[in-house]
């Protein structure tokens, strides 16, 4: 792996599912010290490093507004509030191995997290400390992808990196069809006009208005988080 990384300052998603074993739920110690060991190398190669954190390992803020008795919103709230508990796992995790960090939320939750403002965020980064975004955008119908986006826009990130299980996007479920094709590249467009679901339409806009790639790779093979940020050809790149 060269000496210098080809990004200097990244914006990693990470899917709530991150937080626990396929299929489990909740916080699992071995999934967050897994994502820990993928996240540590990029700091000691002197990466800014920002994360958005997913909920739904807890609540997926769509499934619950199925309940006729919860609104949308209100659904989509709890999500939020997932992200926050699964921000601060991850905060305690970092530190006990020697990272500085901070949590910046949506939401305003002084007791637990700073509230995110952009000037700030950017100053965590040049100081060296991962920057951990909870709260998602901190307003209901929006995902955690869009939010991802928005950050990315707001930080001046060089590019975004979707961490997912699947290790790129494929022309269909590869789980469900053997046939699937994977894609090595594709455009903003091609994502939209495909209809492909690895990322929403509003967050594909963003980073297509921002000129910020997006890189789907798959977080469970080790050491892929640290081939993408070298620039080695991993998973799918999603660009002009």
């Amino acid at each position: 792996m060269p000496r210098e990384p080809r990004y200097k300052r990244v914006l990693v998603k990470l899917s709530g599912e991150s937080f626990c074993s396929p299929g489990g739920f909740g916080i699992e110690a071995p999934a967050v010290a897994k994502l820990v060991d993928e996240l540590l190398p990029l700091v000691e190669l002197k990466v800014q490093v920002a994360l958005v954190v997913g909920g739904g390992n807890f609540v997926r803020g769509r499934d619950l507004a199925a309940n006729p008795h919860i609104q949308r919103a209100t659904a989509d709230y709890m999500g939020m509030l997932s992200t926050v508990i699964n921000a601060i796992a991850l905060q305690d995790a970092l530190e006990s191995r020697g990272a500085a960090t901070r949590v910046l939320g949506a939401i305003t939750m002084t007791a637990i997290c700073e509230p995110f403002i952009r000037r700030r965020a950017i100053r965590h980064l040049e100081k060296g400390r991962i920057v951990i975004l909870a709260g998602g955008t901190g307003n209901p119908f929006f995902t955690t992808d869009t939010c991802a986006a928005l950050r990315a826009s707001e930080l001046h990130a060089e590019v975004l990196l979707k961490a997912t299980k699947v290790d790129g996007v494929y022309s269909d479920d590869p789980h469900k069809n053997p046939s699937a094709i994977r894609y090595t590249k594709l455009t903003y467009d091609d994502v939209v006009i495909q209809g492909l679901k690895i990322i929403d339409v509003a967050a594909m806009t963003l980073c297509k208005d921002n000129h910020i790639p997006v890189i789907v790779f798959n977080l469970q093979h080790e050491g892929n988080i640290r081939r993408v940020i070298a620039g080695e050809p991993i998973g799918t790149r999603i660009g002009e």
